[in-house]
């Protein structure tokens, strides 16, 4: 049975965030590079977007964590991200893979099965990628999944096992496990599905929160305490948005500003709606 953190965990780790300021090297996709720098600086976290094949490998290992995020594949791209992904290991960091739209596409896909060799720390994807990297059918709309959280699960499980990581799939309720103990977050909203990147941007949220992390029961929490606070944020913005007879657009916006002013109060009794 799936569990839910205590709001204690969660607000430990968001306290942990913000206190550091982890510097997370996200090498991701070009529609949503602005988009998640700003959700890293609102959430506390400090974001950085070197590209280049020299810099990232570089930088990778002063970073406090990396993401690599498939999303606008291309082959000088492929390069400067399994070098920072070596040197990443290298230095002992943390790193997040986000496999997007894979399993649906002939460079994206293989690719991605290499990087599965180089152990990455959290691998987090919606459901239809899950799938796809533990070797199932999938249905995917681009790289949107037409398939539930609820579906995906086992499949998230047994890969987490198999390649001894942390699987986070994320839906209608994320769930995220180690592969033996597996952690569920159900406060989200459905206008998080509304603007461009949010999955993305979590990814990278999820890097800086494993960053604080010294060992796999805390990377299974950290990650967990961000799709939380992520949730929660979400969940407050479209309340505001909503009450204001507002869409998408204002509702990103209050995102931020959500995930900038979270405390524990509103953290503790939107946890425990």
């Amino acid at each position: 049975m799936a569990q839910m953190l205590s709001f204690q965990t969660v607000a430990r780790y968001q306290q942990r965030v913000r206190a550091v300021a982890p510097l997370v090297h996200c090498m991701t996709n070009e529609v949503v590079t602005n988009w998640t720098a700003n959700v890293l600086l609102a959430a506390g976290a400090s974001p950085a977007m070197l590209a280049d094949v020299q810099e990232a490998e570089a930088f990778a290992a002063v970073a406090s964590a990396l993401l690599i995020n498939l999303g606008t594949l291309h082959q000088a791209q492929m390069q400067a991200m399994a070098a920072a992904v070596t040197s990443t290991q290298r230095a002992g960091k943390p790193w997040v893979l986000d496999p997007v739209a894979v399993g649906m596409l002939p460079l994206r896909t293989p690719f991605c099965r290499e990087l599965l060799h180089e152990k990455p720390t959290v691998i987090r994807g919606n459901p239809s990628e899950i799938l796809a990297l533990a070797g199932e059918a999938a249905s995917v709309r681009g790289p949107d999944s037409t398939q539930g959280s609820d579906e995906a699960r086992p499949s998230a499980e047994r890969l987490a096992r198999e390649l001894k990581t942390i699987v986070s799939v994320t839906g209608a309720t994320d769930y995220i496990t180690d592969g033996e103990r597996t952690l569920a977050v159900n406060n989200g909203h459905p206008l998080l599905q509304r603007v461009t990147g949010t999955g993305c941007a979590l990814s990278a949220l999820v890097a800086a929160y494993v960053s604080t992390a010294s060992s796999k029961n805390e990377i299974l929490e950290a990650a967990a305490s961000a799709c939380t606070v992520f949730a929660v944020a979400g969940k407050a913005a479209a309340q505001k948005a909503l009450d204001r007879n507002e869409g998408p657009g204002s509702f990103a916006v209050y995102l931020l500003d959500a995930l900038a002013t979270l405390d524990e109060t509103t953290l503790e009794s939107k946890m425990q709606k």
